[in-house]
């Protein structure tokens, strides 16, 4: 099964090798036929620590890192592909 990758905002870089990542989803409610906004935070891994708040970025699906994280933040020109 291939990992899940998301698309966020770092919205706080101040851990060591770890970015909070912002990611927002939009769907339409079912009864109420209107967009709705979801919004929820990950821990992700950045080995290099070169990720700063308000960078755009991918995070990519992992095995578990530590109690938090899940995820790593993979290298933008290898996400747009």
């Amino acid at each position: 099964m291939p990992k899940r990758m998301l698309q966020g905002v770092v919205t706080s870089d101040k851990q060591d090798k770890t970015v909070i990542v912002l990611v927002e989803r939009r769907f339409t409610h079912p009864l109420l036929k209107k967009t709705v906004r979801r919004r929820k935070k990950y821990h992700a891994h950045d080995a290099e620590n070169s990720r700063k708040v308000g960078d755009q970025v991918w995070i990519e699906e992992s095995a578990p890192i530590s109690k938090n994280k899940r995820w790593i933040v993979v290298n933008n020109e290898s996400a747009a592909s």
